[in-house]
């Protein structure tokens, strides 16, 4: 099997931590801005320190692959220190949207060996004791494939996201912040809200709640900073992915009041639910079934953006 070189984690928490714990630590060394939990991931039997100039250098000189593992917040400062310490690395994150991230590394010059990626796995909880390292194994992982995008490191983020337990599915940054708007970011205000409307019920709506509330409610034990971090940044998305949410609730209203229905809402959610049921039953039959990829190859990109459009995984030639 083939592995990738030495990982460079940038803050280990809940994201960080796991992927030193799902590639071990004799794989990985890294980065944590907070004492606590740099002294956690060392008393763990992992080599992280709070000194990032001396870190990215030692990054620098393995040829390690740098993985940005910090709140969209502290990326400025993030990249600026690799921009001064370690300009030629090959570089990627894991922050929830990727727009921005993109934006920022081109702005520090430093997009020559990036390739953008976003594990879709995560829960409520944060900070190195947050971490899981089976966190990935299943999940999907976005690898960019935007137009500048680097074919080794792109092979490289890849081949991370494999060897963590993960599926690889691919798009540009702007098809990927389109695309988490409704299935994630969206999911994160109406959880707020859910949970908003049950509070306000007092101490018997919530002495009732069962399944769906619960269910519904999980991402808002979210700290709301991380919800902040999380969903801001892609706001002209998740605006637009809003109005069509208070335009199909407007509607079930209107129908509600006036002919005591809640209208078409529930069967078209219904039919959509059922189509989530099958796509993630469905990840390797028929036309959904994985894209062979060789980075660099004539016309790889236009590949990896077709299949990631069908919901298609990708795999490596080497990797098959």
């Amino acid at each position: 099997m083939t592995v990738t070189a030495d990982v460079c984690v940038l803050g280990v928490g809940l994201i960080g931590g796991s992927l030193l714990r799902a590639l071990g630590p004799d794989r990985t060394f890294g980065w944590n801005r907070s004492p606590a939990g740099a002294e956690a991931a060392t008393a763990a039997g992992f080599d992280v320190t709070t000194d990032l100039p001396t870190t990215l250098r030692r990054a620098a000189e393995a040829d390690a692959l740098v993985v940005v593992g910090v709140p969209l917040p502290a990326l400025e400062a993030v990249l600026g220190a690799v921009a001064e310490h370690a300009p030629t690395v090959a570089l990627t994150d894991v922050i929830s949207v990727k727009g921005p991230v993109l934006e920022a590394v081109r702005r520090h010059g430093l997009g020559a060996r990036f390739v953008g990626g976003h594990p879709m796995a995560g829960t409520a909880h944060s900070g190195w004791d947050a971490g899981d390292p089976d966190l990935f194994r299943g999940a999907t992982w976005l690898v960019a494939a935007d137009d500048d995008a680097d074919p080794d490191t792109w092979g490289r983020v890849a081949r991370l996201a494999l060897d963590s337990g993960a599926r690889v599915v691919s798009a540009t940054s702007a098809d990927h912040d389109a695309a988490v708007a409704r299935i994630s970011h969206l999911g994160h205000v109406l959880a707020e809200a859910l949970a908003l409307a049950g509070g306000r019920g007092g101490d018997l709506a919530l002495s009732l709640a069962a399944g769906s509330f619960r269910d519904g409610t999980r991402v808002a034990g979210t700290a709301p900073d991380l919800v902040r971090a999380i969903c801001e940044p892609n706001r002209d998305a998740l605006l637009d992915v809003l109005d069509e949410c208070l335009a199909d609730l407007a509607a079930a209203r209107a129908a509600l009041a006036e002919r005591g229905t809640l209208g078409p809402l529930v069967d078209d959610g219904h039919r959509a639910r059922r189509s989530y049921e099958d796509a993630q039953a469905d990840r390797t039959g028929g036309d959904r079934r994985p894209a062979e990829v060789t980075p660099g190859a004539a016309g790889w990109l236009e590949a990896l953006r077709e299949a990631g459009a069908a919901g298609r995984e990708v795999r490596l030639a080497d990797r098959l």
